[in-house]
């Protein structure tokens, strides 16, 4: 007896007892996770078949059909549908007008892809294509020999230009010195260079008399340095260079710019050389003290790093001066003039033989599309079929679609009013006994666009012969445009620089 006993409280603790509704609940996870996100199956029809199983779980018909069972509601005698009803119907029709839409945003495209195939518009402008098109050619033609006129001109006037600076500044034997864009650009960098390296120099260096120690010194450091190095490369640039030219004035003014560098290289060195001197030993009236050092013993410091620093500064302005002196010609104003000059004959060359180069593509570009006018309507003629052809698929396809939402529309009605059917203590309303019909939608379909295969057939056929002779006028017109264009070098010739022919 104690034996049954324990048998008896240890089978309720059996393994598989304990471990039933845990699993119960991973169950329920692992179908959640697999089952889909929507109430259609998988497939790749427009109008995808309903799951009916997933959206009686969605719309709880079972369980609102026994709620609502047991509360015996509908009343019997009710007419209208319920809530629960109402929004089986409501499902329904709207995945009804739902694929109405998606019908009719494919009629739309059927339509829309019916009327670009444009046959009536196609062979209307075959017929006038000929003229039109070798018109079109000419005028390409007389826009770019507008525009190489201008070009042309331009680049005779540039190089009267120059041949006149040339003869006026004595520079006949030598052609301008000019320097490519990554030249330039190499040269700025040196510059920059320049800059950020005496700025750290001259931080160290300052930075020993300042009470706010490297960050300080940096900071008055760049303030010198810059003023050392942009004040040198304005004059390197614009007035140094003066002293080369033919003329008195400009060569005065060229030694007055050596000048104001010596000024600037030495004078603005030497403030920032006793400064640093007089800021290392003073904390106040530092400006005071410095100039009256230079006004008495400007040469006189005591410090060898004053001297370091005075030196270096000097060097930097010196490197600052020959690289700004190296960006251009040394001649005032000559590597301008012969820029303008190269950049009108490189525009004048490069114009024309991208011009003569346009109007080769578009007369291979013409004659491409002249042939394939014939392949690309042959192909339109069988879209033609094949859009109707899918058009009239696509209906029969909706119209199915329709009888399997009447059909799914039941089954959703059967299975709430059975359950609601079963858990009733009173009679059921009549009209649980009647099916659910669903209001068919026809579509309106426009036939206006559709072509029989025959008829398009002889109108192809029309219009391959009236463009036979398309291609050989094309060509024939730009021969003629290539010799006019060159004949533009005749018209405006280069006789001082040498010409300029593409």
């Amino acid at each position: 007896m104690a034996a049954s006993n324990v048998g008896a409280v240890a089978a309720p603790l059996s393994q598989d007892n304990i471990m039933a509704p845990r699993f119960d609940s991973l169950n329920k996870l692992f179908e959640s996770v697999r089952e889909s996100n929507h109430d259609f199956r998988v497939t790749t029809d427009p109008f995808p078949p309903l799951d009916v199983d997933k959206l009686e779980r969605t719309l709880e018909l079972e369980e609102k059909g026994t709620r609502n069972g047991k509360a015996n509601t509908p009343k019997e005698d009710s007419r209208d549908q319920d809530e629960v009803e109402r929004g089986i119907a409501e499902r329904i029709e709207s995945l009804r007008d739902d694929a109405y839409q998606v019908l009719e945003g494919h009629l739309s495209t059927y339509g829309t892809r019916l009327r670009n195939l444009d046959f009536d518009g196609h062979f209307n402008r075959i017929q006038v294509v000929n003229n039109a098109s070798v018109d079109d050619f000419r005028a390409d033609v007389a826009t770019g020999r507008d525009e190489l006129h201008g070009l042309r001109k331009d680049l005779r006037e540039s190089d009267v230009e120059l041949a006149n600076f040339r003869k006026l500044n004595g520079l006949e034997l030598r052609v301008a010195r000019t320097k490519g864009r990554m030249a330039t650009i190499l040269k700025w960098c040196v510059i920059l260079a320049l800059l950020i390296v005496e700025t750290m120099v001259n931080g160290i260096y300052l930075a020993k008399g300042n009470d706010q120690g490297l960050v300080g010194g940096i900071g008055y450091a760049f303030s010198f340095a810059f003023a050392n190095v942009v004040s040198t490369v304005v004059l390197g640039l614009f007035v140094v260079p003066r002293v080369v030219h033919r003329s008195f004035w400009w060569k005065l003014v060229g030694l007055l710019g050596i000048a104001a560098w010596l000024t600037v290289a030495l004078g603005l060195n030497l403030v920032m050389a006793h400064y640093r001197e007089v800021s290392a030993t003073a904390f106040d009236n530092v400006g005071r003290i410095v100039m009256e050092r230079l006004t008495n013993a400007p040469l006189v410091m005591n410090d060898i790093d004053s001297w370091v620093l005075f030196a270096s500064g000097v060097l930097f302005s010196t490197i600052a001066l020959i690289d700004s002196l190296l960006m251009k010609d040394p001649y005032p104003g000559y590597a301008d003039t012969y820029t303008r000059y190269v950049d009108a004959r490189d525009d004048y060359i490069d114009r024309k033989a991208d011009l003569i180069d346009q109007l080769k593509g578009i007369r291979d570009d013409h004659n491409q599309k002249v042939d394939g006018i014939i392949l690309a309507l042959s192909q339109r003629r069988k879209e033609c079929a094949a859009i109707i052809d899918s058009r009239t698929r696509m209906i029969k396809q909706f119209s199915e679609h329709q009888n399997h939402l009447e059909v799914s529309g039941r089954r959703l009605f059967a299975t709430y009013r059975e359950a609601n059917r079963a858990t009733r203590t009173e009679p059921q309303p009549k009209r649980f006994s009647t099916q659910y019909s669903l209001d068919r939608r026809k579509p309106a379909i426009d036939k206006s666009d559709d072509w029989s295969d025959k008829e398009l057939g002889e109108r192809i056929k029309a219009a391959q012969a009236e463009m036979a002779d398309q291609m050989k006028r094309i060509s024939a017109e730009f021969e003629a445009a290539v010799t006019a264009y060159h004949q533009l070098d005749n018209l405006f010739p280069e006789t001082i620089n040498g010409p300029a022919q593409a």
